[in-house]
């Protein structure tokens, strides 16, 4: 018997596995430095790559939404375009309307409203292209209740509609007809 110990061969070749010990610390090095960020800077975003992205989050179209939800939901992978994700959802009006949850079509609409603004691309097209989309967010919301109930709540996604279509910007709004609107409530 031999008192030498076996060695580890590879089965393609029968040769001797070295491990060497430089290879074993710069690969861990260098996956350490790529889970704390440290491998090198960020991309950076250019304002024509941002305002693309931006004007793909808020079209009228499902997937549109789902593609800005999951970003909402994955805000660390777009941190890089700087997007401003706060919300105070449906400002001064419920949030859930006689319990239609109107809270992410408000989130979605903020979202489009803060973030053309911050570009200095907040135009009267920019905002009748995020008001529309909230529309139809909100139309698509009301189509998950049923038949039911659901006149109520495209009722509901009307006047909301109208509401930020009127006054979402103070442009837009005379103050007259804000007067008149106090008068009535």
């Amino acid at each position: 018997m031999s008192a030498t110990p076996p060695v580890a061969t590879t089965a393609a070749h029968d040769s001797p596995v070295h491990i060497r010990p430089l290879r074993v610390l710069l690969a861990t090095v260098l996956s350490l430095a790529v889970v704390l960020g440290l491998a090198g800077p960020a991309y950076a975003v250019t304002a024509a790559e941002k305002m693309a992205v931006l004007t793909s989050f808020t079209q009228t179209s499902a997937s549109s939404y789902n593609s800005w939800n999951a970003a909402r939901r994955n805000q660390g992978d777009w941190a890089a375009y700087g997007f401003d994700w706060s919300t105070d959802f449906c400002s001064a009006s419920p949030d859930k309307p006689l319990g239609f949850d109107f809270s992410l079509s408000c989130h979605r609409h903020d979202f489009g409203y803060r973030n053309y603004k911050a570009a200095g691309a907040f135009s009267g097209a920019n905002k009748s292209l995020v008001d529309s989309a909230f529309y139809a967010d909100l139309k698509r919301k009301c189509a998950t209740y049923s038949a039911v109930v659901r006149p109520a709540c495209l009722s509901l996604a009307w006047t909301y509609y109208q509401a930020v279509s009127v006054f979402g910007s103070l442009e837009a709004v005379d103050p007259a007809d804000v007067e008149a609107a106090a008068e009535l409530i």
